[in-house]
């Protein structure tokens, strides 16, 4: 089935590349077609984007990094498209979003006597706390990898600490959702059936991300070559969570936009470049520290705005595009 669907791409001409794009946004979009219905099953908005859509959702980055393996390629660039995954995600798919709508995490319905509702109160300080420990996670396994990776390189050493601490996070949040039975789902027909379908835009994902690096290491000049193969998969990888972050501000579910965009950067750091590290070094890149401050600066701030005041203000909004603007500018000129 692998060489009919390659044979496919291949048989649009020059339009290839833009059919293998396709069949990755699809493949991509089924996948969260069918975390719709599982949420609209009863699972919780926090669950939902922390626990189960960033393997949805960051399941490009894995592939990539195994084709990219499989394919003998630098793994510097495995690194890159992290640094390049993770630094969109806290900068421009939340900034960007809070900028046109706003991302407040306070609900301002109140019951007849003007009072907020009790009940409604409380599900918004859980989501508010899931959060804020979902960032913090992230600026420490942030500040992990920096540690790990002063001296040049993440080795296999490395690879098992990041997969460790990935791990023992991914154990903290199924006894979460144990303890509080946020998921209430039974294993009927519909659970099958939205598991075949996610299964098939795992594959589609696959073929068309297998398809598109053969294709980008085969080019040796311009901007689109082997060259920026790690900025150019990075963004690619991280088309379906701008999806996420637009769809879910527009349908005013912030949490979701948050823990999605902040839950897939987990995929990336630790697990991602820790599975790579295990079968082969990582050098880092040029532009790893300042991605690195980037990183753990965006999740600080997110913290300090969630905490304090429970919504993105839209100018800070901005100021995080901004940021991304800086690291393009930044990352790309040391190329």
């Amino acid at each position: 089935m692998n060489d009919a669907v390659t044979h496919w791409i291949q048989s649009t001409g020059p339009w290839a590349p833009w059919a293998a794009v396709a069949l990755f946004l699809v493949g991509s979009l089924l996948m969260i077609w069918r975390l719709e219905s599982m949420n609209a099953s009863g699972m919780e908005g926090t669950v939902l984007g922390t626990l189960v859509m960033p393997y949805c959702s960051g399941l490009g980055n894995l592939i990539f990094a195994y084709v990219f393996g499989k394919s003998g390629g630098n793994s510097r660039e495995v690194m890159t498209n992290c640094l390049v995954n993770n630094v969109t995600n806290m900068t421009l798919l939340i900034g960007l979003p809070a900028a046109i709508w706003g991302l407040s995490l306070v609900s301002t319905k109140k019951t007849g006597g003007g009072k907020k509702s009790k009940t409604s109160a409380d599900p918004q300080r859980m989501n508010r706390l899931s959060l804020l420990l979902t960032l913090t996670a992230a600026a420490f396994f942030t500040g992990v990898m920096w540690a790990l990776g002063r001296d040049g390189r993440i080795d296999f050493g490395d690879g098992l600490v990041l997969v460790g601490v990935f791990l023992f996070w991914q154990v903290i949040h199924v006894f979460e959702v144990i303890k509080t039975g946020a998921q209430k789902n039974q294993f009927g027909l519909m659970f099958f059936i939205d598991l075949t379908l996610l299964i098939a835009g795992a594959y589609a994902v696959y073929i068309s991300t297998d398809w598109l690096v053969t294709w980008v290491q085969s080019l040796k000049t311009g901007f689109i070559s082997a060259k920026h193969l790690g900025w150019l998969s990075g963004w690619l990888m991280v088309l379906p969570n701008a999806l996420l972050a637009f769809f879910y501000a527009w349908q005013k579910r912030p949490e979701v936009v948050y823990t999605s965009q902040v839950g897939d950067g987990h995929i990336c750091i630790p697990l991602c470049i820790g599975v790579f590290a295990l079968f082969r070094p990582i050098p880092v890149p040029e532009f790893f520290q300042l991605g690195v401050w980037l990183l753990v600066g965006a999740a600080t701030l997110h913290f300090v705005f969630v905490s304090f005041f429970g919504n993105l203000p839209r100018v800070i909004g901005w100021l995080l595009v901004g940021a991304y603007g800086v690291f393009l500018w930044k990352g790309l000129g040391v190329r």
